[in-house]
């Protein structure tokens, strides 16, 4: 999808034919990832299912508890207790289907993953599930579509206050702006923060906050909602991951704002969850009651599946389910008063951008705010953009994009986020980018400062000379001394490979060679908990840790390492073949993440053979070696 017209504005969006592309896109999406669980399971049989880490077999319930809006939290384990839980993909929060094994009879039921540990999961389901043994499946995420689905049904009808930011959002409404007033901070923030604050709250529409990296954009946004509330107005605070609602939250409290976090405490930072919704709720004085009753619930629901030598009446059974749903109803009612309380009581509430609309009734925000934006596909921006008046979108366009699993869909623009979108539309008549970095030594910073920002960023005095060997337990020598090493592979040979038995590519060779770099970094007095290797392949990660004998070494991909900073940085570029084929390092963005996550050493390993023939990468060697960074493994050695 073309993002920009000749002129370097888009024209105005047809409402209609917009929204029936992102149906289109979540349709496609859907069937991907339908598509790609089950080509993991093809060809396994039950006995080897669990290899696929999509499923767990002979599982049995250890406890159970209510959870809020009428859901039962199942504890499951290995029938053999002595036994862990295999290696698997069910991670907090993923969507799952829990099922009789063996020869029991009875339905499946749709959940979600509320928790988990080595010996055992927790899953959250809407109804008990009669069984003795049990199976559970990763499922597509259907939900969080679904959501996304009726989100954009609302907005395309949408009328009064959404319908006018909605007709902005899609360039037929030009956004106003009133006069910025006078702020008094409540943290401390440079110029750019200051104005880009100032300027989000004069949005009468929409705002965007660009944050590259280190820029302290979060900081920010943080203060943009401290500033909003000052001014008496309700703010929602979203981003697409738990992970970046969290940190909204810990910096929210921290300044002492009234506060709820939406979503089941499990997903949430342990520290944390005495301020969501669930636990806040729990202490109302209503909740003994609820938990009374959906206890009653529980055990009716458990009867009416169980056989017995005496026959029940005729409709017994069924008598027990209907008397179950009814009590569940009946606390469903009373817990929905003890929710609206903790939420009147609340200045901001914090969720996923996917969060569960029914929890917040017909509740409107003066204010909604989504960090990370650019990590979200657009429908997932329309569910919490339709509960406010005005919206302000933070986050960089020019690092990762949203993760889209179908091509097709991603070719046609669904990885273009709205923030990415809005950007190319409106420019600077609704953009502020922050300018000042604090991470990164001034020579890690200044290649992407160039390629991505236009020269924009400055390293603040407090960053912009700091190496390894600053630190007192660091010794001096050029490994520490110097911001920047490349070392260069080319000619040596070591050609990358696919993983067996998989798709992804490795490179033995190099990936030995980085572990070498993170011995001197540790020989030199850096503790391994403040190195991290960065790779684009998940077969290289996966190589790397089994090979490393350190538990405190991260090692991850690049988009498992967004938003994330070490104090030094290692990335294993992988690629070194004859044609020059670079895969997944094409996308620069990607690349963009990991040159700017060190703070006082980065060393990137690669070939320059392969990468010399992308623009790109020709530009980034030539940075090296301006800088006095480039060097071979033949000098290392």
């Amino acid at each position: 999808m073309s993002i920009e017209c000749p002129t370097g504005r888009r024209s105005i969006i047809n409402n209609d034919e917009h929204f029936e592309r992102l149906r289109t896109w979540l349709k496609l999406e859907s069937e991907a990832e339908a598509k790609q669980i089950a080509e993991r399971r093809r060809s396994r049989t039950k006995r080897d299912a669990e290899k696929s880490g999509e499923t767990l077999l002979d599982l049995v319930v250890t406890d159970h508890e209510p959870g809020l809006g009428g859901r039962t939290l199942l504890t499951l384990v290995k029938r053999n207790r002595s036994l862990r839980l295999p290696w698997n993909r069910l991670r907090v929060g993923s969507p799952v289907i829990l099922s009789p094994d063996g020869d029991d009879a009875g339905e499946s039921r749709h959940g979600v993953v509320s928790a988990r540990r080595a010996d055992s999961i927790q899953v959250s389901l809407e109804e008990w599930l009669d069984g003795e043994r049990f199976r559970l499946d990763l499922s597509p995420d259907e939900i969080t579509r679904k959501r996304q689905l009726a989100a954009l049904g609302l907005a395309e009808q949408a009328r009064g206050r959404s319908g006018q930011l909605r007709d902005v959002l899609l360039g037929e409404r030009e956004p106003g702006f009133a006069e910025p007033r006078d702020c008094q901070f409540n943290t401390s923030s440079n110029s750019s923060q200051q104005a880009a604050i100032r300027f989000a709250l004069s949005a009468n529409d929409v705002a965007i906050i660009h944050g590259p990296p280190g820029t302290g954009k979060t900081t920010t946004v943080v203060e943009l909602i401290v500033q909003a509330v000052e001014r008496g107005e309700k703010v929602l605070a979203c981003a697409p991951s738990n992970t970046a609602v969290d940190n909204l939250l810990e910096k929210l409290i921290s300044l002492r704002q009234k506060t709820v976090r939406i979503g089941h405490p499990a997903r949430v930072d342990q520290r944390l969850r005495d301020f969501t919704l669930d636990v806040q709720a729990s202490e109302h004085e209503v909740m003994e009651i609820v938990r009374d009753m959906l206890r009653e619930a529980e055990q009716l629901f458990r009867q009416a599946g169980r056989f017995t030598r005496a026959k029940p009446a005729p409709g017994a059974k069924q008598e027990m389910r209907r008397e179950a749903r009814r009590l569940k109803a009946d606390a469903r009612r009373l817990e929905q008063q003890a929710v609206e309380s903790v939420l009147d009581r609340a200045n901001v509430v914090c969720a996923t951008t996917t969060f569960n609309e029914e929890l917040l009734g017909d509740r409107r925000f003066d204010l909604a705010v989504i960090d990370e934006a650019c990590q979200s596909t657009e429908p997932g921006c329309w569910i919490p953009l339709l509960r406010a008046d005005r919206l302000v979108l933070a986050g960089d366009h020019c690092q990762l994009p949203p993760t889209v699993l179908s091509s097709k869909a991603a070719r046609e623009g669904f990885s273009t986020s709205l923030l990415e979108r809005l950007t190319h539309h409106y420019g600077e008549q609704v953009t502020r980018q922050l300018d000042v970095q604090y991470r990164m030594h001034e020579f890690i910073m200044q290649f992407s400062s160039q390629e991505f920002y236009n020269g924009s960023l400055k390293a603040d005095e407090s960053v912009e000379l700091h190496v390894l060997s600053d630190w007192p337990t660091v010794d001096s020598s050029p490994l520490t001394d110097e911001p920047v090493t490349f070392v260069d592979t080319a000619g040596a040979d070591w050609s990358e490979e696919i993983e067996p038995d998989g798709e992804s590519k490795r490179n033995p060779d190099e990936g030995q060679f980085v572990l070498q770099k993170v011995q001197q970094l540790q020989e030199a007095g850096l503790s391994p908990k403040n190195i991290a290797v960065i790779t684009p392949y998940a077969a290289q990660v996966r190589w790397l840790r089994e090979s490393c004998d350190s538990d405190l070494l991260e090692i991850d991909t690049v988009d498992g390492f967004q938003g994330r900073e070490k104090e030094a940085v290692i990335i294993s570029c992988v690629r070194s073949n004859p044609d020059g084929k670079i895969g997944f390092l094409a996308d620069t963005r990607r690349m963009n993440v990991a040159l700017t996550r060190a703070r006082r050493k980065l060393i990137v390993v690669g070939d320059s053979a392969t990468l010399g023939g992308h623009e790109f990468y020709e530009k980034l060697l030539a940075y090296f070696e301006s800088i006095g960074a480039y060097s071979t493994v033949w000098s290392e050695q």
